[in-house]
């Protein structure tokens, strides 16, 4: 994987951002994805939004097609898992967290987001950071490394806001395997606010509102 910085989409709601979100997208897909979001979120403050893209890589299970990808995926059961590409997307995604600090935004005033294998990120990268954030989004999406976490989780983010939603019906990361995670996450002491719905592996209308609402109040 590159260790080039991540190139970025961002979208200022109004001057003077006192907040960012960066906000990963899913395999294959590229930082455009949610960027639409940026005008349907109505929030009370200014905010950055960032919405990076992933590294072109190879992803086995796609039969080694080169795609947008935060790390490899070797099976459909998620089984074995990309430690090292998962390990240098957190790297990647610490750069951006370190370039929001030098532009005034601190910490706690960053949400890191994503859906699918950028939930995924997001939530392995949040977990672990020395500085407590603001929260961290991970939509349709699972715990990587889980097995891990305990040995790795930093204190300061021990109470760190948590917000999960799943489709019911996702034929992509099952159902079962992201209650999972927040039954994992629960057991060590998160914050956690969970949401299902009747989908796939999508973002509905009623998700985006509850994610405006959460992100409003983490923020605030």
């Amino acid at each position: 994987m590159s260790e080039q910085p991540l190139e970025t989409i961002e979208i200022e709601t109004a001057p003077n951002p006192a907040a960012s979100i960066i906000w990963m997208h899913g395999l294959g897909a590229d930082g455009k994805d949610f960027a639409p979001l940026a005008d349907e979120i109505d929030l009370p403050i200014a905010v950055r939004y960032i919405f990076p893209h992933a590294p072109m890589m190879p992803v086995s299970i796609n039969g080694g097609y080169v795609m947008r990808a935060w790390y490899d995926i070797n099976d459909a059961a998620l089984r074995r898992e990309d430690e090292t590409g998962v390990r240098a997307s957190q790297k990647s995604v610490e750069a951006l967290l370190a370039r929001e600090k030098s532009r005034g935004i601190a910490a706690n005033r960053v949400v890191l987001a994503g859906f699918s294998q950028g939930g995924a990120i997001a939530l392995h990268t949040g977990l672990r950071q020395s500085e407590r954030l603001a929260g961290v989004m991970a939509l349709s999406t699972y715990l990587p490394l889980a097995d891990k976490l305990a040995a790795e989780a930093n204190p300061a983010n021990r109470e760190l806001q948590v917000f999960m939603a799943h489709g019911t019906a996702d034929p992509m990361i099952p159902f079962a395997r992201a209650r999972a995670s927040r039954e994992l996450l629960l057991r060590q002491g998160y914050a956690l606010e969970w949401r299902e719905y009747r989908m796939e592996h999508a973002v509905c209308p009623q998700e985006i509102a509850d994610i405006g609402a959460w992100l409003a109040r983490v923020l605030g």
